[in-house]
């Protein structure tokens, strides 16, 4: 059965494809280490000053509280990969197109996915231990409200979709690509299993914008050796450090 096409009001929804699809250039210069590094991205910009806020992500998940949540939903589907880049900080695939990349669905909410990207190692630690990689996929509602969804990634085989990718993976910052006839479906990056810890926290990079609402799913997904060296080859170390929970609570699912 097809998905019935919903009509986002898209002028709203355009300043969260702006934060976190990557649709404009950072104003002002910053890094993962060194003068402009983590610490100091509050200092840059004010445009940054979130970065010091008191629910900043991504955080170290433990004694989470385990509940009866909602059970999340992806309606993710294949696509051209149109707009594929490297920032200058990591490899990231945009939707600029308003149904592209599908949804992720919770509580009867849809969330428009607007871009994934990838660091090394995994921003968020489980129990004090970071994965070998992670992909953040970023989501936006209808009214603007952002939703993240972290995949952990560990060495193991080889995963499909990211080979596709770093087929044609661009070696030098710059501008979008658009690789003619590949298509990328990114439920291959998603494992089967769905369950996932949950709280809210902010985007893992300037301008560190807050009341961001983040599922990290707890089943990893395998990514090979070559492909974890291949990204480090560009990126060998693009995360922000772990961010105090300053009283939040970390939710689990059953």
């Amino acid at each position: 059965m097809r998905t019935k096409r919903v009509e986002f009001p898209w002028l709203i929804l355009a300043f969260a494809l702006a934060a976190v699809s990557g649709l404009a250039q950072w104003k002002t210069p910053w890094s993962y280490e060194g003068p402009r590094g983590p610490e100091h991205w509050s200092e840059l910009d004010p445009a940054y000053a979130a970065c010091a806020g008191r629910e900043q992500s991504p955080i170290d998940i433990r004694a989470a509280r385990k509940g009866d949540l909602p059970v999340i939903r992806f309606e993710y589907r294949s696509s051209p990969l149109e707009y594929l880049v490297n920032n200058g900080k990591t490899i990231r695939v945009n939707y600029h197109d308003r149904e592209s990349g599908g949804f992720l669905v919770v509580r009867d909410k849809r969330y428009q996915l607007t871009q994934f990207h990838f660091h090394r190692p995994s921003e968020e630690y489980i129990n004090g231990k970071p994965y070998d990689m992670v992909v953040h996929l970023m989501h936006a509602d209808a009214a603007g409200k952002v939703a993240g969804v972290a995949v952990l990634l560990r060495a193991g085989k080889a995963n499909a979709t990211v080979a596709r990718i770093w087929e044609h993976m661009p070696m030098k910052e710059g501008s979008e690509h658009e690789i003619p006839g590949v298509e990328v479906n990114p439920s291959g990056l998603l494992p089967r299993d769905t369950a996932y810890y949950t709280y809210m926290g902010s985007l893992t990079a300037p301008p560190c914008d807050e009341d961001v609402e983040w599922f990290v799913l707890k089943t990893p997904v395998e990514i090979s050796p070559a492909q974890i060296d291949a990204f480090a080859t560009l990126y060998p170390h693009d995360v922000r450090p772990p961010q105090p929970l300053n009283g939040r609570v970390v939710h689990e699912s059953r």
